[in-house]
């Protein structure tokens, strides 16, 4: 069994065949999938998938490279999402400071806060997005005691990764653990308890080996998690299992 706990199904290179993708995952033993809104529409897309399938659930917020848009009536849109009960999250949100096209730093920050002011709010956990933010990100979230959540695809080293476990943070693994250059992420792999570790896809994106280059889906955490599995000296299947519990906790699920 798997619980993917970041993907994007609603991303437009699945429109040809997203039911039947979502399909096989049930018959594949996927047992949920949250699904995260970079956008605004992705924000939308997300609760209607959460509703039309039993087993997805919704994140709701705005990623730092469309940061620009966030004001109050789009703060009051992203609440009016999450009065949805499959609604289980905010994000994706945060920082990304990797692309000089992106939004400038100080607005970047401001739309992160006002997000994180909404998910203490409304007490939902968030989804968080960090790339090359790794300072900025975290005296964000010490801004925020009350509000725990998952750094998503984790990049950060593990001085950063404890940092963050201490604030009552999850940490999410994509398929960059299975890359053979990924040196610093097994660093982490190894030091991250295991019941504070969530497996992701980001699908369509970061496919794992064997597979990389592909478009992603949530099966292929099997290759994640036998990865995880190999660096800890542990078992897939212990892996998945403690991932499913771990998610469901952050989430609030039954």
């Amino acid at each position: 069994m798997i619980f993917d706990s970041h993907a994007h199904y609603d991303d437009e290179v699945f429109n040809d065949d997203r039911d039947k993708i979502i399909g096989e995952l049930i018959e594949n033993g996927i047992v949920g999938v949250l699904n995260c809104g970079a956008s605004l529409q992705g924000a939308v897309s997300s609760v209607k998938l959460a509703d039309k399938y039993d087993m997805f659930y919704a994140a709701v917020g705005i990623h730092p490279e469309f940061a620009d848009i966030v004001n109050e009536e789009v703060i009051k849109k992203l609440e009016e999402l999450a009065e949805n009960k499959k609604v289980k999250a905010i994000g994706e949100i945060g920082l990304d400071y990797h692309y000089e096209e992106n939004p400038s730093r100080e607005i970047q920050q401001s739309a992160f806060t006002k997000q994180m002011e909404l998910a203490e709010k409304l007490n939902l956990p968030v989804v968080i997005h960090d790339r090359d933010a790794h300072e900025d990100t975290l005296n964000i979230l010490k801004k925020f005691p009350k509000v725990i959540g998952v750094i998503h695809c984790f990049s950060g080293s593990v001085e950063f990764a404890r940092e963050c476990l201490n604030l009552g943070y999850y940490i999410g693994f994509t398929g960059v653990v299975t890359f053979k250059n990924a040196k610093k992420i097994v660093e982490v792999v190894k030091d991250v308890p295991i019941d504070r570790i969530l497996l992701e896809t980001d699908c369509p994106y970061m496919s794992p080996e064997p597979n990389r280059g592909k478009r992603n889906r949530s099966d292929y955490i099997e290759y994640i998690a036998e990865k995880i599995a190999d660096i800890r000296r542990d078992i897939p299947i212990n892996v998945k299992n403690q991932s499913i519990e771990n998610t469901r906790r952050l989430l609030n699920l039954e």
